[in-house]
């Protein structure tokens, strides 16, 4: 049973391509990688670690397979600042694995830009400075730019930019009235995590929850959001290819 689709994985990949040239394709990509941990209670494992170990394995798999497309910007979804909340043996394994995962994106063969998008300072020192150190090395690639958020939170990304845009005014000698008037979008936007980089057309979201859960809140307000069952550890490549078929068959309006 598992040879006929071995064989036919190929040909379906090869028509999923072929249907998506000419039509429209994302710059820039969002992954909720979810689903590591059901997977490996599904699976039998009573060490869930085999799940997340599992779906580190998946990171450049799919920033290989974005580059290999159109998409000029991932970004990938790795610990959320509710995750923290989590056990600290658990909490202390993605500690471990995020970070062999930032290593390897910045010093593999992908020639990478890896950027870092989140609430650093809630990650222990020691962490933090391991990550971005092996970002740091990535500046002078031009590949594609992968964010991996660590330690996000919607809420609180859009918090902290609030709160450095008024910093910022402040130490210019602002007036409280000209405090209010410096609030926009624009001025919002420019002190986000992403700033600089376009907001996601698409987002991908796996494990079968319907939802963002705080991911890219002010980024995503115009985004195609694409869900499938699928847990992370088992994403293939057809199924990247099949939510951008669908991304190429949308019309987006932008909320005109």
């Amino acid at each position: 049973m598992k040879l006929l689709p071995a064989l036919l994985y190929p040909a379906y990949e090869a028509r999923l391509i072929s249907e998506l040239k000419g039509k429209p394709q994302p710059k820039h990509v969002a992954v909720m990688a979810d689903g590591n941990r059901r997977w490996a209670r599904e699976a039998g494992f009573e060490d869930i670690s085999h799940g997340h170990r599992q779906g580190a394995k998946k990171i450049s798999e799919m920033v290989s397979w974005c580059a290999d497309t159109e998409v000029e910007v991932v970004t990938i979804y790795l610990l959320s600042t509710e995750n923290l909340k989590r056990s600290a043996d658990e909490v202390n394994l993605l500690f471990d694995i995020i970070t062999e995962v930032v290593d390897h994106l910045s010093h593999g063969d992908l020639n990478c830009q890896v950027r870092l998008v989140g609430h650093l300072d809630l990650l222990p020192e020691e962490v933090s400075q391991k990550m971005s150190s092996a970002a740091a090395d990535t500046k002078g690639n031009d590949g594609i730019i992968v964010n991996i958020a660590v330690g996000y939170g919607g809420r609180q990304e859009i918090v902290d930019a609030v709160q450095a845009m008024l910093k910022k005014e402040v130490d210019a000698g602002a007036t409280p009235e000209e405090l209010v008037e410096s609030i926009t979008v624009d001025s919002i936007s420019k002190h986000l995590y992403t700033k600089g980089l376009p907001d996601p057309d698409l987002v991908i979201r796996t494990s079968g929850e319907q939802r963002l859960s705080g991911f890219l809140l002010w980024q995503a307000a115009y985004s195609e959001i694409w869900f499938t069952d699928t847990y992370w550890p088992e994403f293939r490549r057809i199924d990247f290819l099949r939510a951008l078929r669908d991304y190429s068959q949308r019309s987006r309006r932008f909320g005109k």
